[in-house]
């Protein structure tokens, strides 16, 4: 199956490579190319960038969290031999689990999809020692996968006495040189970067650092690198199992400003069990979508909008009646957050929030969990018995009430801790979870709320 793609990779993290991969997309959506995008990595930021500004499908791609053959699929899945794939790395290009691994590192993403890479080197303050930088990620490269390299941040005059150098001694194409845009800015917090609907006129932005590539960056070239990918097979991936049609539970979906953070994947496995989706937004809606049968409330930013979701009184009230009464409910970080009792931001000052926990819930100032795990259940409901599901953590706030009902693990060092709030309808939690790792836990999401879709009926 042939498909043409290109992987958008660094020697470190802090190169340049989301503002490069979005003036891409934007110069090759441009030029008239059916573009997709996809992030290496549990980044949920970035893809929000490919799509909520672009308008371009994005969803990431993880090795760690689904292996080889499977993240292979997930990639393959809804091809269109149309599609132009640009695949945004993650850090430096073979930093992969606990910066020693190769599991879930950009490298072994492109090594199993065989995706040709883009090297974008930040070659800032550098002089000659970029061609020593670039051999020795070449020399690294055991599978060839390097196909060109950008250098970014550097001037026209030294571009053109350097890339023939680079181009000779190393035979490696040089696309082009993208010089310092200071007018683009993509700002960053404690999570990574700051949200698309924050940045004022990064549409515009985005549109004029795209023209700006295209002025010194060889979109041809690139294309040609893309048309260079070999094709894969595209193995029969076994399907997500489902509940009967009359049992079509609706699972209400926390999104807005404050709850914003969801793989795509696991969005779409709900639906393939069998669920339908109605989302609704705690901070403006005032009660939950009519005949919903279990929520769902992810991550995001909402110690930003603490003030608004406290003062939204209906909306608390409506949610822990709900889940006091009975209704499924999985909570992921800021969603889990938002079912305290309370919830203190950096100030000192505490908003009262839902009140499904009877707990505080307060920001550290220091970052309290990061990484990757594996979690299991200490007693098996929302997954089968001696499973496991694999996520990610990354927050400055904690809890009273961390919970103790599963244990996660640390991949790399093999250390373990509990958390977890959990029982027959609840699992409330820190964790950001990866359905597709383990598609039963989504499969058991949709079962619980046809149950309880039943008992209201």
């Amino acid at each position: 199956m042939k498909r043409n793609r290109i992987m958008i990779a660094a020697l470190k993290s802090g190169s340049g490579k989301t503002t490069i991969t979005c003036a891409l997309l934007q110069a090759l959506k441009d030029a008239g190319e059916q573009v997709v995008a996809y992030k290496c990595g549990p980044d949920y930021i970035d893809p929000m960038f490919h799509k909520k500004i672009l308008d371009i499908s994005s969803k990431n791609l993880d090795t760690f969290f689904t292996g080889e053959e499977e993240t292979k699929q997930l990639f393959l899945q809804n091809y269109t031999p149309q599609d132009f794939a640009v695949l945004e790395g993650v850090m430096g290009l073979y930093d992969g689990l606990g910066g020693i691994r190769k599991e879930g590192s950009s490298y072994h993403l492109a090594s199993i999809t065989r995706t040709p890479i883009l090297l974008v080197v930040d070659a800032k303050g550098m002089g000659r020692s970029v061609i020593a930088a670039i051999a020795g990620f070449l020399a690294y490269d055991k599978e060839h996968l390097i196909k060109g390299v950008l250098l970014n941040r550097m001037s026209k005059g030294y571009y053109e006495t350097l890339k023939p150098l680079l181009e000779e001694e190393l035979h490696i194409e040089v696309v082009g040189y993208f010089p310092e845009q200071k007018e683009l800015q993509l700002e960053s917090r404690h999570l990574g970067l700051k949200l698309p609907d924050e940045i004022a006129g990064i549409k515009q932005q985005l549109k004029q650092t795209a023209d700006e590539l295209q002025k010194t960056v060889s979109l041809s070239a690139i294309t040609k690198i893309a048309q260079s990918a070999e094709a894969l097979d595209n193995g029969l991936r076994e399907a997500a199992p489902t509940i009967t049609e009359k049992e079509h539970p609706v699972i209400a979906v926390a999104k807005d400003e404050a709850f914003c953070f969801y793989y795509e994947d696991n969005l779409r496995l709900l639906e393939e069990a069998g669920a339908e989706l109605a989302f609704f937004s705690p901070i403006h809606d005032s009660a939950l979508p009519d005949g919903c049968d279990a929520l769902l409330l992810g991550g995001g930013y909402p110690e930003l909008y603490a003030a608004q979701l406290s003062a939204n009184s209906s909306m608390l009230c409506e949610i822990r009646r709900a889940i006091q009464g009975g209704m499924p409910v999985v909570a992921e970080c800021g969603g889990f957050m938002y079912l305290h009792t309370s919830l203190e931001t950096r100030d000192g000052k505490a908003y009262p929030m839902a009140g499904v926990l009877d707990a505080k819930c307060y920001d550290t100032g220091r970052l309290v969990r990061f990484g990757y795990i594996e979690l299991s259940e200490k007693e098996p409901a929302f997954l089968p018995e001696n499973g496991h599901i694999r996520g990610h953590e990354f927050h400055y706030f904690d809890s009273e009430a961390n919970g103790t009902d599963c244990v996660a693990l640390k991949p790399v060092t093999g250390r373990t801790y509990a958390c977890v709030n959990k029982n027959a309808r609840w699992f409330i939690g820190f964790p950001h979870l990866y359905y597709p790792s383990n598609p039963a836990f989504a499969a058991h999401i949709v079962e619980i709320a046809a149950q309880y879709h039943k008992e209201r009926k």
